[in-house]
């Protein structure tokens, strides 16, 4: 426990005054190793001095730099794109609708029109932006929905998401790309993916399916067997249901 002496004390006989003779000692001892451990430190300090300054100059520059970019130079970038985004979009979504112009509407959505960006230049001029990250996808969409897969695995295999039922989506379409490619294989590798992501009674459902099918072309009825019995069991509602117990029995036949 600290303790601490009152003032104006006088001890009362030889012990009391030799043990605050001790005590005194023993402070002057400690103050004594303070002032050496403060002289060292400040001689050190004096002889580093450009040193420790330039490492603070060297740490306030990068934090400056870290807000001033965020604020100069992203926040007007991600803007900036999110505006270009807005075209193409359009274009895009009457694709979705317009089947008799569709090619050359995704044609313009990917490549832009009339002074106007199209995704790829979105890409291209505006990397590390969500917009670009947006664009990704939406292009690799665009290519699949036009039957160009192998340009639809290209850009879907560089978007990213946090989102589940979106990431799993991009999953399962390079999946489906695979298939029509005629590479089973890889598509089931994809469709795993997809079903890796949050379960969900949207996607999961639909890429257990996929999963199950592609299963099935490989040979492999044991894993299509596991994906078709889990429709069943935890999605029973959704409309891959309907139709699972014909496919549990194919996989448990083997044909």
């Amino acid at each position: 426990m600290a303790t601490y002496k009152k003032r104006g004390f006088k001890p009362k006989n030889k012990e009391e005054q030799q043990q605050f003779d001790e005590q005194e000692s023993a402070t002057a001892e400690v103050f004594s190793t303070l002032d050496e451990s403060a002289s060292k430190s400040e001689e050190w300090v004096a002889k580093n001095q450009n040193y420790i300054l330039g490492v603070i100059g060297v740490i306030a520059v990068g934090i400056l730099g870290y807000l001033a970019y965020n604020q100069f130079v992203q926040s007007p970038k991600e803007a900036n794109a999110a505006n270009e985004l807005y075209y193409p979009q359009q274009l895009f979504d009457q694709a979705l609708t317009n089947t008799q112009a569709q090619d050359s509407l995704y044609n313009l959505a990917l490549n832009g029109a009339e002074g106007k960006y199209g995704f790829l230049d979105i890409i291209a001029e505006y990397p590390g932006t969500e917009a670009a990250n947006l664009a990704t996808y939406e292009a690799g969409m665009a290519y699949m929905n036009m039957q160009k897969y192998e340009e639809a695995i290209d850009y879907l295999e560089d978007f990213s998401s946090d989102e589940a039922v979106v990431a799993a989506v991009a999953k399962g379409r390079i999946g489906d790309a695979f298939m029509q490619l005629n590479q089973p294989a890889d598509a089931l590798g994809y469709y795993e993916q997809a079903i890796a992501n949050e379960a969900n009674e949207y996607t999961t459902p639909m890429y257990l399916y996929k999963a199950g099918l592609a299963a099935l072309e490989l040979k492999e009825n044991d894993k299509a067997l596991q994906y078709f019995q889990r429709i069943k069991d935890e999605f029973s509602q959704s409309e891959q249901a309907k139709t699972i117990d014909a496919f549990i029995g194919m996989a448990k036949s083997g044909k």
